[in-house]
């Protein structure tokens, strides 16, 4: 787990995306449900020791919805406190290229959902602010 002098932990992840099947223009938005803290969110993890925060963001998104991606705009930093300790978050908009999703002890299950179901969804306001920025990068949103 990599942290900054200040003692910050630093994660990274991505708002994953495809386009959605037999849609004109629309896309769909994965969401992981973490049963460790029963939330849907974005997929994301913390760094490792000499990791780059995009290589741990496609490696995140690859272990926890087993997709590739290709990611494509930086988002917005997300910062906020997880368990006393200041925390990090860097994204990416991301879209999937191929990959099957198979259930693990840190997620459970995944949803493919257009934006305003992925909206309503996601647990934390935080990831409703990041799926915006999202929207405003894809190109068929």
């Amino acid at each position: 787990m990599t942290r900054t002098a200040s003692g910050t932990v630093r994660a990274a992840g991505c708002v994953l995306w495809r386009r959605a099947p037999g849609s004109a223009g629309g896309v769909e938005l994965c969401l992981v449900h973490r049963p460790r803290y029963g939330d849907w969110s974005f997929p994301k993890g913390k760094l490792k020791r000499g990791e780059s925060p995009r290589d741990a963001a496609l490696r995140e998104v690859l272990e926890e919805t087993g997709h590739h991606c290709v990611p494509l705009s930086v988002l917005p930093m997300v910062r906020y406190i997880a368990n006393g300790r200041p925390k990090e978050v860097t994204y990416w908009s991301a879209e999937a290229t191929a990959g099957t999703f198979v259930p693990n002890r840190e997620v459970d299950a995944v949803l493919w959902l257009p934006p305003a179901a992925a909206r309503t969804r996601l647990t934390q306001p935080r990831d409703r602010d990041l799926l915006d920025a999202a929207l405003r990068t894809l190109p068929t949103a």
